[in-house]
């Protein structure tokens, strides 16, 4: 991913480059060239001045000094002919030619000795290579007396825009490297938190379920993909431990109805095998066993499927649910002696998944019920808290328990000392897996009745 990366940060850089440094050092040759001839120009006028008082006194020293000076400042090559095109004066005189030599045949000079401005690029024959050239008439009193020529070969022109290309493409190659040292950088900071990820995920894989990914500051989808990752881990995790508890917690409760029914049914098998008749106990043990086990098995499924289930939770009127549960507890309340009264608030409405707070309730009715003794009272009621959310009480009139007792008291199949037979041990785990499933919370603490209340803060 980081090779892909700085594949495509470098790509971009230069199809950038390629749109601006190409048009760019065109015209930049064109502007020199222009640049250049108009230079040329100015200078050949500047000549044309200065020359003019030689040419027409005929000061052949004085006009060898003009045009070497110039030569040697500038670089470039100043030949002067008379009307005639014959040669007056050359700062580059080539080996051989002597003083006589004619230049009417130029095509630069046939057009300035005949008044006219010439100008332009030809190859020059004699010198064997491409030349730039600028060719003024030197005009006296309104005759033409001479012309001056000022020539540079093309190579000159062609090295400053060489030069000029040159370091457009050093300017490149430093950008390229400039931007490749922050494509590194910016790869490295984008694919660390994906390698991370990706390590994260390969020690899940492997079993590794308290294996998280560092959730980076930025950029922002990343730090999402994390954080959703170390989610689903952690909803692995605990799914995987909630079907690990299950296990556990059915070999372990379960061992001991299943050993008590074997010895009964085996007790049962000799008295059949002898020809004795069967002891009713032995079949009263074995169906009591059976139904413990069968409660237990129960608890434990509901147990499960508060553990594992995915919350969805809707909004819900909580006096209405409470009205439904008080009515269906009413019967079995009534038979018990035990009063349910409620004082739950109209118009209070809880995100909760359906069927979560009605089994939660179902369980706390039945606890509360049980430990209220005949005369008693259960009191369902509400308020809110700082945050807004909704609290649930179910409070009765039982015993209570101790701050020790309450500490343990949503441990699985715990039962304090003294407790009857009846029940698992798992209805108070159970309220507490199916509001936590929804984001609340289960708090037990002593009632103003000397009992239990139960508190439900629901989101």
């Amino acid at each position: 991913m980081r090779r892909r990366l700085l594949f495509g940060y470098l790509t971009i850089t230069i199809l950038v480059l390629i749109i601006l440094e190409i048009p760019l050092g065109f015209a930049y040759s064109n502007s020199e060239q222009r640049r250049l001839l108009s230079d040329v120009q100015h200078d050949a006028l500047a000549l044309s001045i200065r020359l003019h008082e030689s040419v027409e006194s005929n000061q052949e020293a004085a006009l060898q000094k003009i045009v070497r000076d110039y030569a040697l400042s500038v670089g470039g090559r100043v030949v002067v002919v008379g009307p005639a095109g014959a040669l007056v004066a050359d700062s580059s005189p080539l080996p051989g030619s002597t003083s006589s030599r004619s230049f009417a045949d130029r095509p630069e000079f046939i057009k300035a000795l005949g008044g006219r401005e010439a100008n332009g690029t030809r190859f020059s024959n004699t010198l064997g290579r491409d030349l730039l050239y600028v060719a003024v008439p030197l005009v006296s009193n309104g005759a033409v007396i001479g012309a001056v020529r000022l020539s540079f070969e093309t190579s000159y022109v062609n090295n400053r825009i060489q030069r000029v290309w040159i370091g457009l493409g050093a300017l490149a190659v430093a950008i390229l490297a400039l931007v490749f040292l922050v494509s590194l950088r910016l790869a490295k900071i984008v694919t660390q938190p994906v390698s991370a990820l990706e390590s994260a995920a390969k020690q899940l894989g492997t079993g590794d379920l308290t294996a998280r990914a560092e959730v980076p500051k930025s950029p922002a989808e990343l730090r999402l993909l994390a954080a959703s990752f170390n989610t689903t881990a952690a909803r692995l995790e605990s799914l995987v431990e909630s079907q690990r508890a299950f296990v556990a917690d059915a070999s372990h409760q379960l061992r001991t109805p299943l050993q008590a029914m074997r010895l009964r049914l085996e007790n049962l098998e000799h008295d059949v095998a002898d020809g004795m008749p069967a002891d009713s106990r032995d079949l009263e043990g074995s169906l009591a066993e059976v139904a413990r086990m069968s409660r237990l098995v129960d608890g434990l499924l509901i147990l499960a499927r508060a553990e594992q289930q995915l919350s969805a939770p809707i909004q819900t009127d909580v006096a209405e649910l409470v009205a439904g549960r008080i009515d269906a507890w009413s019967a079995f309340a009534d038979d018990q002696g035990v009063n349910i009264t409620s004082t739950v608030a109209f118009g209070l409405n809880a995100c909760i998944t359906s069927g979560n707070l009605e089994q939660a309730l179902d369980n706390l009715l039945s606890n509360a019920i049980e430990a209220s003794p005949s005369g008693g009272a259960v009191v369902i009621s509400s308020s809110t808290n700082e945050s807004g959310n909704v609290l649930l009480t179910v409070s009765d009139s039982g015993g209570g328990m101790t701050p020790e007792q309450i500490d343990r008291a949503f441990d699985r199949f715990w039962r304090p000392a003294g407790a009857g037979s009846g029940g698992s041990g798992l209805g108070l785990a159970i309220v507490r897996g199916l509001i936590e499933a929804d984001g609340g919370s289960v708090e037990l603490k002593p009632s103003v009745s000397d009992g239990l209340e139960v508190v439900m803060v629901l989101k």
